[in-house]
Order: structure tokens, then sequence, then C-alpha cells
């Protein structure tokens, strides 16, 4: 088959070629533990930093050394409702789980499953109790309670002027002590960013 190409016709296939050029995408590998800021919003580095530094601020603080002294054993803690009070889009389930793996892997405390967790076991306990066998049927009333429970809020101001922003995150954490209701702790954690882009939308 032959083409034959007139003069004007050349600048729209040279045009279709810069947008099809335009569309082409490019990926690059990253290390999951290398920070990389794009739109200045909350990412994955701010979850993991703020989930561990008050992680590390919550069990070293008094409530942990009095409730180990007179109970002789770890706490048993449970992580509560994270409430995105914020202007944008948190996955919470991720900052949750960043607070989850940080308080399992400090060995200083026992960890109990979340409420759905807890019915989705209660539910493979119900069909063990029919169908396992007896050597291998685990029994119901035998769950670990929590002592404590962990919970909080995500909140964020923004304060813009022409092509910059100011993106201001404040995390307050409160752990609760389930037998009385006390506030054993409080944490906060901030997080200010400066964003300065030509093409900044508000």
């Amino acid at each position: 088959m032959n083409w034959t190409f007139h003069n004007k016709s050349l600048p729209a296939l040279l045009a279709l070629m810069l947008i099809a050029t335009g569309c082409s995408t490019s990926v690059t590998r990253m290390d999951a533990g290398e920070v990389k800021d794009l739109s200045g919003a909350w990412n994955d580095t701010d979850s993991q930093q703020v989930s561990e530094e008050m992680i590390r601020d919550v069990l070293d603080r008094p409530w942990f050394g009095e409730f180990t002294r007179e109970k002789s054993r770890q706490p048993a803690v449970i992580v509560g409702e994270v409430n995105n009070l914020s202007h944008e889009h948190i996955n919470v389930n991720t900052f949750v789980a960043d607070m989850e793996r940080a308080l399992i892997n400090s060995g200083k405390v026992q960890f109990v499953a979340s409420s759905t967790e807890r019915q989705e076991i209660r539910g493979e306990r119900k069909d063990q109790d029919l169908h396992a066998s007896e050597a291998t049927r685990k029994q119901m009333g035998q769950e670990k309670g929590a002592d404590f429970m962990l919970k909080g809020t995500i909140n964020t101001i923004i304060d813009a002027s022409g092509k910059t922003q100011l993106r201001f995150y404040q995390v307050d954490l409160t752990l609760i002590s389930l037998a009385d209701n006390r506030k054993v702790w409080v944490g906060q954690k901030k997080i200010k960013k400066l964003v300065e882009r030509s093409n900044l939308k508000f």
C-alpha cells in the first residue's frame, strides 16, 4: 500500500506524533522506604513516621511502668477509631495498621484484634464447634480482654497565598483505660509542609 502525504498534512501528522509521545507512561521502581513528596499531601512517609514516634512516646510514659508493676504482666492494647477530620482524603486504615505494627514490634504490649477481626474469628470458632475435632477445637469464652484502647483524630489547617501553600497536620491520640475510662496518655504530633509550584490549585 502506498501512502501519499501533501505538504498541508505534515503539520497535522507531527502534532499527532507529539500527542502520542506525550501520552506515554514512564515507571521507575523505588525503594519502599524512600521519601518522595509529590503533592505535599499526607503520604506513606507521614503515616509511618507519626505512628512510630507516637508509639515510642506512649510506651515511654508513666502509665506503662505503673501497670506492669501492679499487674506483673504486659498490658493488652486495642486500637479503636482514628477519625479523619482533615480537608483531604487520608487512608486511616493504613495509619492504624502502622500503629498496630509499631505496637506489636515493640514487644512491650499484648495486642488485641479489632472488633471487626473479632467477629470474623468468632464465626470461625462457631464453625469449629460443629466441624473440628475435639483435639483441635478452640473453645468460646477464652478471649483476651484489652486493658487499654488507643484512639484519636487527624486534623489539617491550610494557609495559602498565591502559588504558595502551607499544610499543617496535627495528629492527636489518646490511650484510655477500659477498666475505669481514665485517659492515661495524650499524645500529639505536628507536621508542617511548605508547597510551592507554578500551577498550584486550591
